[in-house]
């Protein structure tokens, strides 16, 4: 891990289904270096049964107001708080369960927030990758700029037609 990068402000977000994985994350990473400050924008137990768009967007909300620079938002699946977020603005969101995705969701897709299913993949992985996830940055220079650049022509083009 590179000392040089500089610590995220990182939001979490999750749903019943995710608290438990949440909570545990969370822990981890106030240990991390490469995290400046975590918020929690809910849900705080197993028992609120707030359904999981509500904290995936507030998440996201932040982020885009330049309050946080990442989110992790965990539900059952991972999919749900990954679509919810993406309905912001400006905000890409992925699911990923495996090293490699993990990766390229920033390297190659510049992707804010990264999502788990707490039902799809086991606490010891779901800590390792967001460990890793902490340790990548996005290259604007690189050639997946454009790429990624293309994704956010696209949003403005369909925003601006409603």
């Amino acid at each position: 891990m590179s000392t040089d990068l500089k610590p995220l402000r990182i939001v979490m977000a999750c749903d019943e289904a995710g608290h438990p994985y949440k909570e545990t994350i969370k822990a981890a990473l106030e240990k991390n270096p490469l995290v400046e400050s975590i918020t929690d924008v809910g849900v705080n137990s197993t028992s609120d049964k707030t359904a999981y768009p509500h904290p995936a967007v507030a998440g996201a909300k932040l982020i885009k107001e330049g309050k946080a620079d990442r989110g992790l938002f965990i539900c059952g699946t991972g999919l749900g708080v990954a679509i919810a977020a993406n309905k912001v603005p400006g905000i890409r969101a992925v699911t990923a369960h495996d090293s490699f995705s993990v990766e390229r969701s920033i390297l190659s897709n510049d992707a804010q927030v990264l999502c788990f299913g707490q039902r799809v993949v086991g606490i010891e992985l779901a800590k390792k990758l967001a460990n890793e996830w902490l340790t990548y940055r996005f290259d604007p220079k690189s050639a997946s700029a454009a790429k990624v650049q293309a994704i956010t022509d696209y949003e403005r083009e369909f925003a601006a037609a409603q």
